[in-house]
């Protein structure tokens, strides 16, 4: 499962280093320890938390934007069939949503707690990961 450091959990987030580490002192966020010895939350504890916080607070100031637009947020959500998926990405205060094929989840190896970054061009959103196939 994929771990996130501090910074970039706080990245994902839309929130400082120091927030982070607020939330993982007040029981939150857990926090484990990567190969190096340095601090890191689950992939998939992040995402349940980037969607609660979201829920939270909404974006009252969200505007349409205009195409070609990349949101990097983490996988929160995959319902598959046999040939569609639909797949949800916590984007910051924004979710994503993309209907794909169940060929492409698996291609992109996308499950809750992944990195992704939903690319949006009129009513398409296309769904990238970084360093391709996982």
């Amino acid at each position: 499962m994929p771990q996130f450091r501090f910074s970039e959990a706080a990245r994902l987030l839309g929130v400082s280093d120091d927030t982070v580490r607020r939330w993982v002192k007040a029981g939150q966020l857990t926090a484990g320890e990567d190969s190096a010895g340095r601090k890191v939350i689950d992939g998939a504890e992040l995402a349940g938390f980037a969607r609660a916080q979201a829920a939270e607070s909404p974006d009252p100031t969200e505007v349409g934007r205009s195409a070609r637009n990349r949101f990097v947020g983490l996988v929160t959500d995959v319902v598959a069939d046999t040939v569609m998926a639909k797949v949800e990405i916590q984007c910051g205060a924004h979710r994503v949503v993309s209907l794909m094929s169940s060929e492409a989840v698996e291609e992109l190896g996308l499950r809750p707690g992944a990195l992704a970054v939903a690319v949006v061009k009129a009513t398409q959103v296309i769904v990238e990961t970084p360093g391709g196939n996982r």
